[in-house]
């Protein structure tokens, strides 16, 4: 039987009741039925993600290097890599497990879902105080020559958050224009068209690495630290996960040598993590950065981070949107989700009160759709344009 909730009724509902968050090692569990799924159909979106996941090539070091070095000149692996061995995923409802399958505590490459918990340090940046404005030009807080021309002058942290910046320069050995170039003409790459900062969209891992390395001049200590001590512990993640930069990328800093981290796997190196720890990541997500009695990220952050640039309507603060329903027509608006290379997806849904960790499986869609299509309760907000 389906039943309809008001939103509002659903929002009262959450506030007034804390949602149970996993101890560490530990989580709780809740049977399809209770979770208000139907059973069959659940398992059926299960098996439908385990046959869509891609496991080959395992050697990731060479996926790489076949994928890239015919599209991008001198491409080479700059950081760590690490074979893929099976799929795994896992599905909360209301902070509970209903689902989950293969090796969840296998620590994976997990590529550009890493520029989501990227997002998160500069939300804790601004809290702290050490970002006054995300409208403030980046040179007045970075002062090592990356912001020091006239077009890069202008390049506000907005603008990084939203890959619209287009920095033009070159970091860790690496072009801008050399990462994912446009166009068939070799020749015109290095004189590419500029744009004026906030106008144009242009997906690129130097400039995520820029903003990565420009946090680090911010909080003066490594960004896995800053990750593990103000989010990480807290949720109760495992002490498995890390977070690599490239093999040039270590600087001096305040006298103590730190390794700048990397924001995706483009070149090798960015967050390697377990499908359980992704979980706990997304759960602190769907809360909106309370876990427990603790409020870890401001709230006001959940609603900023999720609106829409206007050079690309279904990007954020480096969080990918379906708005307009257009990218998953079967989840609300509000839906929003990690995406790296490969098939790893963070799914987040608060009008279904949802979190999905997919590993290894392209197109997330289909299996997103098949899980919302088990529910046997529908909310209002569902169908929300």
């Amino acid at each position: 039987m389906i039943r309809i909730l008001p939103v509002l009724a659903l929002l009262l509902a959450s506030a007034a009741t804390a949602q149970p968050v996993p101890e560490r090692f530990d989580w709780p569990t809740a049977t399809p039925e209770a979770a208000g799924f139907d059973p069959e159909r659940l398992a059926e979106a299960v098996a439908l993600a385990r046959s869509e996941a891609v496991l080959e090539p395992t050697a990731m070091h060479q996926h790489l290097l076949d994928t890239y070095t015919p599209r991008e000149p001198n491409y080479r692996v700059l950081g760590p890599t690490r074979d893929r061995v099976g799929d795994s995923g896992m599905i909360l409802s209301g902070g509970r497990v209903v689902a989950q399958w293969g090796d969840i505590h296998r620590v994976d490459m997990t590529f550009s879902v890493v520029k989501s918990y990227l997002a998160t340090l500069v939300a804790l940046a601004l809290q702290d105080g050490l970002i006054e404005s995300l409208d403030d030009p980046v040179q007045r807080y970075v002062h090592t020559g990356e912001f020091d021309n006239e077009h890069n002058s202008k390049i506000s942290w907005r603008h990084l958050l939203h890959q619209t910046s287009d920095w033009s320069g070159t970091l860790w050995e690496v072009h801008d224009w050399a990462d994912r170039p446009v166009g068939d003409d070799p020749a015109q790459w290095p004189n590419r068209e500029m744009h004026e900062p906030g106008s144009f969209f242009k997906y690129n891992d130097v400039r995520v690495n820029l903003l990565a390395y420009s946090l680090m001049q911010v909080f003066r200590q490594p960004l896995p630290v800053v990750l593990r001590t103000r989010i990480m512990d807290p949720i109760g993640a495992s002490s498995t996960w890390r977070w690599h930069g490239y093999r040039n990328s270590w600087i001096e800093l305040d006298g103590l040598r730190m390794q700048s981290v990397s924001g995706g796997g483009h070149f090798g190196g960015g967050l390697f993590i377990s499908t359980a720890d992704h979980a706990r990541f997304g759960l602190l997500m769907l809360q909106r950065g309370v876990w427990g009695e603790q409020r870890l990220i401001e709230d006001d952050w959940f609603d900023a981070m999720r609106t829409p640039t206007p050079a690309r309507p279904d990007y954020g603060y480096l969080w990918w949107l379906n708005t307009n329903r257009e990218a998953i027509p079967g989840a609300p608006a509000s839906a929003y989700w990690a995406a790296g290379f490969g098939g790893n997806f963070i799914y987040i849904d608060e009008c279904n009160d949802l979190v999905v960790v997919l590993r290894w499986i392209p197109d997330q869609r289909q299996v997103i759709e098949a899980i919302l299509d088990a529910r046997t309760t529908i909310n209002e907000c569902q169908d929300a344009a």
